[in-house]
């Protein structure tokens, strides 16, 4: 079968997308560069449902590119929940804060457009959960923070921690975001400090809890 059928036979037996993720992912697509990196319908559905395991109630998110998964982790939050995201390419404000705002769940949603590695600490949140997907030459940088402010117990989730399979070409060796997915990938494997385990959902996605 192929995988592309196989993928469709996925979608089809879990919860859409809605309406509202669906054009702000075809949007993404047609304004943004590199539109696939929003997390899209497969990956939102599991953010959501993780936000439901886990019951936070602050998030705090690296990377809003388009607001997608921001979206789908607000909606996954109970009454009084938050997502704190932080993006630091302040040329994608315009198009992801309007559709944040215009969201069903933008009371839910902090946007914030600046360096989460130095910003987010200056919060003086305790965060229950984070979601990192940012700049991969900082993911380590990134890392060290989030475990700062993440409660004993929390979780941490990693975007694109497989990096297309670069992660184990050589081809890949000198590539600055492969190196820093590598670094990050090493680090999170021998910390003694949280239990971790790397699906292969997508582009990968590493679940990390703090100890």
């Amino acid at each position: 079968m192929a995988e592309s059928t196989l993928y469709k036979y996925i979608l089809d037996h879990s919860d859409p997308e809605g309406n509202y993720l669906y054009r702000l992912y075809r949007a993404t697509n047609i304004y943004m560069l590199h539109g696939r990196m929003a997390s899209g319908h497969l990956q939102g559905r599991l953010l959501k449902m993780l936000v439901r395991m886990i019951n936070p109630n602050n998030i705090l998110e690296v990377g809003t590119f388009s607001g997608y998964s921001a979206i789908c982790m607000a909606e996954g939050l109970g009454d009084g929940g938050k997502v704190y995201t932080f993006e630091i390419n302040d040329e994608q404000e315009d198009f992801t804060r309007k559709w944040i705002e215009q969201s069903p769940v933008a009371s839910k949603i902090e946007f914030i457009i600046g360096d989460a590695i130095t910003e987010a600490p200056r919060l003086g949140i305790s965060f229950d959960m984070a979601f990192i997907d940012g700049d991969k030459r900082t993911y380590c940088e990134t890392y060290e923070m989030a475990l700062k402010v993440i409660r004993q117990g929390g979780f941490i989730l990693a975007d694109n921690t497989l990096w297309d399979g670069h992660v184990i070409d050589h081809a890949y060796d000198k590539d600055p975001q492969t190196k820093g997915i590598e670094r990050f990938n090493d680090l999170v494997a021998a910390d003694t400090r949280v239990e971790k385990v790397i699906l292969p959902l997508r582009d990968g996605l590493t679940l990390i809890r703090k100890l």
